[in-house]
């Protein structure tokens, strides 16, 4: 099968009919072999029953319905563990993402030799509020990763079959798939501009609260990344420096108070010292540093996935 089109869908019963059907006409128009996967991520409206009705009719329509809500990264790695085509396409259910881009995004990955393809919406019809947010993220997320991205979190993207059968995405980390697979050793990514329509249907469920949720994966990504595999390398690292620091500062009180003894001279008190009380707390701070990496490698140690490698080839073996 040529492509496999992974769609999320929260409460977009209004778009799935129309949807469906441009994506059948693009498609057939450019002689693509294809699936469509919906994940019904909890809907409360009657999205599902739109997308049985459709499956019924069109054997190349699939569908998954969780029993609750848990959010876009669970429908995508749940569709992505679905998908059977050589290139998977991902894409939101509410018409913003545009299905004539599908035949350009497919040929970049096959013809081109990319490994995901990243859509630019360079002209946007999101609220300002989003589009503030958005290019703050994209800011960052490009200085941390090294990955030359305009927008991280557009919804359509194309990837080799083997890159969504490679990462792992939960929490809120589908805005850092690219990241994920330049990781996981996929470092053929590209970008394309690709149309971004005004809204048609429904209300966006863009919320605030993903301002928070989105940086807080993204450090978590960052350190995954580089501490996943060794987390005594940061936190035995920061442990034993911050414990040197109070070790030399506790040095400094004792040395001070046996130079005040051998001249005879009357010695304050070493707890007398702001110093002291720093110095213990410092201390103290770098010992359950250490502890905590300690820890990070005795569960590490015991993972299923301590020694989980992703191996591009063979050859006689």
């Amino acid at each position: 099968m040529d492509l496999s089109l992974v769609i999320p869908v929260f409460n977009e019963e209004e778009s799935i009919q129309e949807l469906t059907e441009w994506i059948k006409k693009v498609c057939t128009n450019d002689r693509l072999s294809y699936e469509i996967i919906f994940i019904d991520d909890g809907s409360t409206d009657s999205s599902w029953e739109r997308i049985k009705s459709i499956a019924v009719k069109d054997h190349f329509v699939k569908g998954c319905r969780f029993r609750r809500h848990y959010g876009k990264a669970a429908a995508l790695h749940t569709g992505f563990g679905e998908a059977s085509g050589n290139v998977v396409i991902t894409m939101d259910s509410d018409l913003q993402d545009s299905p004539d881009e599908i035949p350009e995004l497919y040929k970049m990955i096959m013809n081109d030799g990319y490994d995901l393809v990243s859509g630019w919406k360079k002209k946007r019809y999101d609220p300002f509020v989003k589009r503030f947010t958005s290019k703050f993220y994209n800011g960052t997320a490009r200085w941390s990763s090294g990955i030359k991205l305009h927008d991280f979190n557009c919804g359509l993207k194309a990837y080799r079959l083997e890159v969504v059968k490679s990462i792992e995405i939960f929490g809120e980390m589908h805005r850092y798939i690219p990241m994920l697979a330049k990781e996981a050793g996929f470092r053929k990514i590209g970008e394309k501009i690709v149309e971004h329509r005004a809204r048609k249907y429904g209300v966006t469920k863009y919320g605030l609260d993903r301002f928070v949720k989105g940086y807080l994966d993204l450090l978590t990504i960052g350190f995954i990344s580089r501490f996943g595999k060794s987390p005594m390398h940061l936190f035995g690292s920061l442990g034993t420096l911050m414990f040197l620091i109070g070790f030399t500062m506790a040095g400094y009180l004792g040395i001070r108070k046996l130079v005040f003894v051998s001249h005879h001279l009357r010695a304050p008190l070493v707890t007398n010292s702001p110093f002291f009380f720093i110095a213990l707390t410092v201390m103290i701070i770098g010992s359950f540093l250490f502890l905590t990496g300690f820890l990070g490698e005795l569960i590490n140690r015991n993972s299923s996935e301590r020694n989980s490698y992703l191996i591009k080839d063979k050859v006689n073996i």
